[in-house]
């Protein structure tokens, strides 16, 4: 026995200060303490050889008992356990080695039973109480964890000593920290660990994803010979997330992929005092400009803009939200699951009191973390969010399976039902084809309920599913780079995010060949439609919600100007009678949509004369020429292809000839993105 405790002594002053996942450091103390505490429940009181059982900060400790079992196997070491020394080493240790039982025979108290049950705790089914604490239905074990596993192989141990300042903590100090962390996080910290792969380098030491972001392959839109192809058709795309995945590359000093700049998110990032309808039976006003290219003097900018109605608080309908949250471990990094944590946090302080929280969270498994739970409990809810810890794989779909399943249990006829998906997008369990889960979220949105969705994070950013998903769900995809972002998307435009006045918007111009050459839409790539669509109530299109707007920038080439890219053919038709008539126009503009509670489309149509058209591109509103700079800005960070000349400093001057009022910051913080993007480095450097 003491020639144990003599290697044991030689073999802590010898060790390296380590730091071991936190997880498993706080899950092997609280492990062990709790069986102590367990086997010790029934012992008598009073008694001359056993110490009475205290309540200390919460939590039971055997106080003069524990510290003299530290005393005997380290003696005057209880400051470097809690400096440098490794908790959970120290834990595990004792528990392969037997060390800590016989450290209990030979103080007189019973030993601790301990099983090998690692592998059974990692597949032990999880559930969740009424109060969002994870729980277990068997206790999870890991006294069987090696301290290979704990350690990554790098982290060799090498002899130092520990500082002076960790060895000169008092004993007692040290042993209620212990107590009260283990008890406090055991039963979270547990399930994050058993959900976690052994091999989950990510989870278990921090390690943080590079380079892997996914984005759906874009190919620009091209120029148009309005004689072969005079109809353009889309749908509007109210999305903002491009902008701010690319606001936080910049903002790390790296240029955005190519594939991460959808130039219509840019640009609807912004509002543009467009006026606004005066009542819900007409949901949005169609605003047009026209004024000369900022960076082609031989075409034109048409802008189109729609506002949408906006919605008092008094008149919003009750709303019906589930929060579904990733909490898998590719989560666990500072812009991922803490900053999701507050942005939920923003909107429920948002809500009215009849409105109703669910949250359900998902990892390995999924589960209901919150029963639906009225907005005015928000003390109830913020505890079920700060309850959540990340750990283990993620298996998307079943989370949304079960999310759907929530909301329509507590589905509102009247009201606004809704699922809020926050994820880095990382799905690797369960159903990870996107079709597959694009064909899910299609059947459910036939039943009232939305999804929305809020991404986090990067590295491994899966941006096309999440497009995906908020596009086939009949909501909207924002990207929360900053608390600010959240409070802007969350609060500031809750009534956009989650009240719709106008399903399945489309859009449709018809160019006049007689005065419009040629012409290209800027953007909305993934968003296009075939002519016959426009008509077709069956085909799914964007929604806009209470106060939003949407823009829109044509290029167009007049008629007769030799800034045309596409040559006349040589047996070309000449224009028709009724196209000359009609010269003064440049085009048509149709807008189809449904009222929130109909399937039949309504449509309006507006002329795109040179009424609107102003002659230089000073003459143009603040907001039309600020609109003009972020779609230049977009079009030069996938390439420029279409943009010439024009660089960094022209867009930067544009924009600030367009600034206008600027209340919060936000087209100023533009300019600085700009600034950003000319020292941007085309590739971010490996992290070591």
């Amino acid at each position: 026995m003491n020639k144990e405790l003599e290697r044991a002594r030689r073999a802590f002053r010898a060790q390296e200060p380590i730091q071991p996942p936190d997880a498993v450091r706080r899950n092997a103390i609280a492990e062990a303490m709790a069986r102590f505490e367990e086997e010790n429940a029934d012992a008598a009181q009073g008694s001359e050889d056993r110490e009475r059982l205290m309540k200390d900060g919460g939590a039971w400790t055997t106080g003069f008992r524990w510290r003299r079992i530290m005393n005997i196997a380290f003696p005057a070491r209880m400051g470097l356990l809690a400096g440098g020394v490794s908790l959970a080493a120290l834990s595990v240790f004792a528990f392969n080695s037997g060390l800590l039982n016989d450290i209990l025979r030979s103080s007189g108290g019973p030993q601790l039973k301990v099983d090998s049950r690692a592998d059974q705790a990692a597949n032990a089914p999880v559930s969740l109480d009424a109060a969002g604490e994870r729980v277990t239905e068997s206790r999870r074990e890991i006294a069987d964890i090696s301290l290979s596993e704990a350690v990554p192989a790098e982290h060799e141990i090498q002899s130092a000593a520990p500082p002076q300042s960790m060895a000169a903590k008092p004993k007692s100090t040290v042993t209620r920290a212990l107590l009260q962390s283990g008890a406090a996080q055991r039963g979270r910290e547990a399930d994050a660990v058993a959900s976690a792969s052994p091999g989950d380098y990510r989870t278990q030491h921090g390690y943080q994803d590079q380079g892997r972001d996914r984005f759906a392959d874009i190919t620009p839109n091209q120029q148009k010979l309005v004689s072969e192809a005079p109809v353009s058709t889309f749908s509007i795309d109210v999305d903002t997330a491009s902008y701010a995945f690319v606001r936080a590359a910049l903002n790390r000093g790296v240029l955005p992929q190519k594939d991460a700049v959808r130039v219509e998110e840019m640009i609807n990032y912004f509002d543009y005092g467009y006026p606004v309808p005066d009542d819900r039976s007409v949901p949005f006003n169609a605003d047009i400009s026209v004024m000369p290219t900022p960076w082609n003097a031989e075409t034109k900018l048409l802008r189109i803009g729609i506002k949408g109605y906006d919605l008092q608080k008094a008149e919003a309908p009750r709303a019906n939200l589930v929060f579904l949250v990733d909490t898998s471990g590719s989560m666990n990094a500072p812009d991922k699951l803490p900053l999701l944590r507050n942005a939920l946090k923003l909107l429920v302080s948002s809500l009215k009191p009849d409105d109703t929280v669910a949250i359900v969270a998902y990892a390995g498994s999924a589960g209901t973390v919150l029963e639906p739970t009225a907005a005015s409990d928000k003390a109830k809810i913020l505890s079920a969010l700060d309850g959540l810890g990340s750990g283990g794989s993620t298996a998307g779909a079943e989370g949304i399976r079960q999310a759907y399943q929530l909301a329509e249990s507590g589905f509102d006829g009247d009201g606004v039902n809704r699922v809020i998906l926050a994820t880095d997008g990382d799905f690797n369990v369960g159903i990870t084809d996107t079709e597959e889960l694009k064909s899910f979220i299609e059947r459910k949105r036939e039943t009232g309920i939305g999804l929305s969705v809020l991404g986090f994070g990067h590295g491994n950013y899966n941006d096309e599913l999440m497009q995906a998903l908020a596009q086939n769900g009949n909501g909207n995809a924002a990207y929360i780079d900053t608390l600010n972002e959240a409070r802007k998307t969350l609060v500031a435009e809750a009534g956009s995010t989650l009240f719709t006045i106008a399903r399945d918007v489309k859009i449709q111009v018809e160019f006049n060949p007689a005065a419009i050459r040629e012409y290209r839409l800027i953007g909305y790539e993934t968003r296009q439609l075939r002519r016959e669509d426009f008509n077709n109530d069956r085909v799914d299109a964007g929604d806009i919600g209470a106060g939003h707007s949407v823009t829109a920038l044509y290029e167009l080439t007049p008629a007769g100007s030799a800034g045309g890219l596409i040559d006349d053919l040589r047996y070309r038709q000449t224009e028709t009678p009724a196209a000359a008539e009609l010269s003064d126009e440049y085009g048509y503009l149709k807008i189809r949509y449904k009222q929130p509670d109909s399937d039949t489309s309504e449509l309006i149509g507006v002329p795109i004369t040179a009424d609107s058209e102003v002659a230089t591109v000073e003459a143009a509103s603040n907001d039309t020429r600020f609109a003009a700079a972020v779609a230049a800005f977009g079009q030069v960070l996938r390439g420029g292809r279409h943009t010439g000349s024009f660089d960094y400093d022209d867009i930067i001057a544009l924009a600030r000839s367009g600034k206008g009022d600027d209340p919060y910051g936000y087209r100023g913080e533009f300019i600085t993105l700009v600034e950003l993007a000319k020292s941007g480095q085309a590739l971010q450097p490996l992290k070591e």
